[in-house]
């Protein structure tokens, strides 16, 4: 019996299904994506729940018409960053916050009015301050999300186009090459990608060539080179030629790379004065504003007090940095940086652990509990039971060359009322105070990354030396052998280089286990790619495990394309870091050695003005001054107190303490900057640089804080005893 059309139809509809698939797979995205989109989203980006579901909460009291931009902007930042909020939830929340903490501290500061303390008016204008910064920095939180995800995204463009041009190389199929690269892809751009076949099985697009080309006009204003390369790729689809068709794909991925190196060349020119003014108005002037707090505080009668210090220092103007530095990374263009994932590597669960933070805590505990020795013997009942008197004179501690007044400054010279502490030896002990916290962190992010660090720069060397041996790869299969026994032969040829021992586990899979070359590579236990996390081997051996199939030819010719591709963006990669390496070194400097060596004299002044001005209160009640009245002038050193009340002073304790944490907070924002500026978002590295950075800054800071205290404190003991 003749066969019919329909089974003609169907036997080659299988045929040509059985060639176009090109993984175990279904041989189309059917299946693969489509999952619920919302438990996707939210397995891939669970960062972002805990801001929504602060927005669902308490957004949704009321809801705010917003004007057509603003309502725009939010939307447009929702979407890329891919948020389940409403722009409406967004603006809610921000005001929302700016009326808790603004009513919020009205009432704690009314209650403690009618408690009997006194009425702060600079609290109540310092906390209007913060609320309102708080509004615009919520109002702002969509556009920084979104900015993260483009910098997570745009890291991985290039693969991504590396991917789809290879893939396309051998199979001319533009959903096949997209569906590939959302598969092997790392998220975020895996997940714009997946939405891209999302988009079309919900009915949103008919093809995805529209879905891809709606999903490419969000990039054209960031990342035009991105959107120019895969429009080289669709034209590539209508050339009639095989050899004018993979010119086309070979030029999409020189476009992107070339559009890359020059936008990030000209972001090196321009990012150089936006750190220096963040720098300036965030460290610099900060902290040169402190050396007049002490003196202004005693000329303004209390007026300002340590707490006011501690909302502007260590509140508002972290905030600002944080504000500032954000306006610079929303300008770094993307397609450069780190693309490895973390969750990626198999120590990943050690990083994740929280038993780094508390090894840590108990690490910094003792010295923390050192720094608040002078708040117990202030503040508590501690030395009472103790049967220890609250102050102790130098002379009385057997030191009395530090001068005549009180160690810990705790207790008034002349109503002996209890005030600061403001003494040299309070100022000391404080430093303990910020060395603690900042242990904690020290020793947590050491713990957390350092066999993490260990692991990348393995990795890292053997993608330097990965170029020639995927040549030599490629030139094993062109001679018509096996994937299996080409990496044998590899093997053998790279022994003494660092990639020697990933070829060496991929050939015992297959020889001592009898893993097939996939499994070899990519088994979630034994693999070689699992202990080399590298995005570059991982490319290279997924596009291995495809071409092959097509053929040990086609293999040969695609990892000689991707040995081509590295060697440019190796070149690319050393070039930037180049440019790059002056900024980062100049603000690195200045983070660690600048801010440090300031803060740590401006602290010393503040406890010399406070040792003088207490001594000069101990010399009028004993009366020790000798002829200093007729030097200080016709006030008399009772005018001269009456000016400068040391009681009336900021504690020089208080004031340590806000410098130190201010310190710990600039280290932590500006490193996270300047890893962002280098390699993008790289949660490791950034993680990684911040232990070795609050190390060296606090260790610096102690150092210069304590050599500085002693030893202006000893020239205004000295300065004191020839007025007496």
């Amino acid at each position: 019996m003749a066969p019919s059309t329909e089974d003609i139809l169907k036997k080659y509809r299988a045929k040509i299904d059985r060639q176009l698939s090109d993984y175990n797979e279904s041989p189309t995205p059917q299946g693969k994506f489509s999952k619920s989109y919302d438990t996707f989203r939210a397995s891939m980006m669970p960062e972002f729940s805990r801001y929504e579901r602060w927005c669902k909460s308490i957004g949704n009291f009321f809801t705010m018409k917003l004007g057509e931009k603003d309502n725009a902007r939010i939307s447009r930042a929702i979407e890329i960053a891919h948020l389940n909020v409403t722009p409406s939830e967004v603006v809610v929340f921000a005001t929302m916050l700016m009326f808790l903490v603004m009513f919020g501290g009205s009432l704690i500061i009314t209650a403690v009015w009618f408690l009997g303390g006194g009425l702060s008016i600079g609290l109540l204008f310092l906390l209007f301050l913060l609320s309102v910064f708080l509004f615009f920095y919520a109002s702002k939180t969509p556009e920084r999300l979104a900015v993260k995800w483009r910098l997570k995204a745009s890291s991985q463009m290039v693969p991504a186009i590396l991917y789809i041009v290879i893939y396309m190389k051998h199979t001319s199929n533009f959903e096949k090459a997209v569906a590939f690269a959302a598969e092997h892809l790392e998220p975020p751009l895996s997940t714009d990608f997946r939405k891209v076949f999302w988009d079309v099985e919900v009915g949103k697009f008919s093809t995805i060539k529209d879905s891809v080309d709606n999903y490419l006009a969000g990039w054209k204003d960031y990342s035009l080179e991105f959107v120019e390369a895969f429009h080289l790729i669709e034209s590539s689809l209508y050339e009639p030629e095989e050899t004018r068709r993979v010119a086309v794909l070979e030029k999409s991925l020189q476009v992107i790379l070339d559009g890359v190196y020059d936008k990030m060349l000209k972001y090196t020119h321009e990012v150089k004065a936006p750190l220096t003014s963040v720098y300036m108005l965030g460290i610099i002037l900060p902290t040169l504003a402190l050396a007049i707090l002490p003196l202004a505080s005693t000329m303004m009668g209390g007026a300002i007090q340590w707490y006011h210090v501690m909302i502007l220092f260590n509140l508002i103007i972290p905030l600002l940095v944080l504000y500032l530095t954000g306006n610079v990374m929303m300008q770094r263009p993307g397609g450069y940086g780190e693309t490895s994932l973390l969750e990626k590597n198999p120590l990943y669960a050690k990083y994740k652990s929280n038993a780094a933070y508390w090894k840590g805590f108990f690490i910094g505990l003792p010295f923390i509990l050192i720094g608040l020795i002078p708040f117990f013997w202030r503040y508590t009942n501690i030395p009472l039971w103790l049967n220890m008197a609250r102050d102790y004179t130098w002379a009385e501690l057997g030191i009395g060359f530090m001068g005549g007044g009180y160690a810990f400054g705790i207790v008034d010279p002349l109503t002996g009322v209890l005030f600061g502490p403001s003494g040299a030896l309070s100022l000391i002990l404080s430093l303990f105070v910020p060395v603690g916290v900042a242990i904690i962190f020290i020793v947590a992010y050491h713990d957390k990354t350092k066999d993490l660090i260990v692991s990348r720069q393995k990795y890292k060397e053997v993608e330097n030396e990965f170029t020639s041996s995927l040549f030599q790869l490629g030139n094993r299969l062109g001679d018509g052998i096996p994937a299996e026994i080409a990496f044998a032969k590899v093997m053998d040829s790279t022994k003494g280089t660092a990639t020697e021992g990933f070829f060496r586990m991929v050939n015992e899979n297959i020889q001592q286990l009898g893993m097939g070359l996939e499994r070899a590579l990519f088994d979630p236990r034994r693999g070689a790619v699992i202990f080399y996390p590298s995005q570059l081997i991982a490319t290279s051996m997924r596009i291995l495990i495809e071409s092959v199939k097509k053929g040990l030819k086609v293999a040969a010719r695609s990892l000689m394309s991707i040995s081509e591709y590295v060697k440019n963006i190796k070149k690319i990669n050393d070039r930037l870091n180049d440019l790059l390496a002056d900024i980062i070194s100049d603000m690195k400097s200045n983070m660690v050695f600048l801010a440090p060596l300031l803060s740590g004299i401006i602290v010393g002044l503040s406890g010399m003005i406070a040792t003088i001005l207490g001594g000069l209160a101990g010399m009028a009640e004993s009366g020790g001054l000798g002829g200093g009245e007729e030097i200080i002038g016709a006030g008399g050193i009772g005018g001269l107190l009456g000016i400068f009340d040391p009681v009336t002073m900021i504690p020089t304790y208080w004031l340590q303490i806000v410098v130190g944490i201010y310190l710990i907070q600039i280290v932590f924002i500006l490193t996270s900057t300047l890893v962002t500026i280098k390699s993008g978002r790289d949660q490791l590295q950034t993680t990684s640089e911040t232990g070795k950075n609050l190390k060296k800054t606090i260790t610096l800071y102690f150092i210069v804080a304590l050599v500085a205290i002693v030893g202006l404190t000893l020239i205004g003991a000295v300065a004191l005893a020839g007025l007496t």
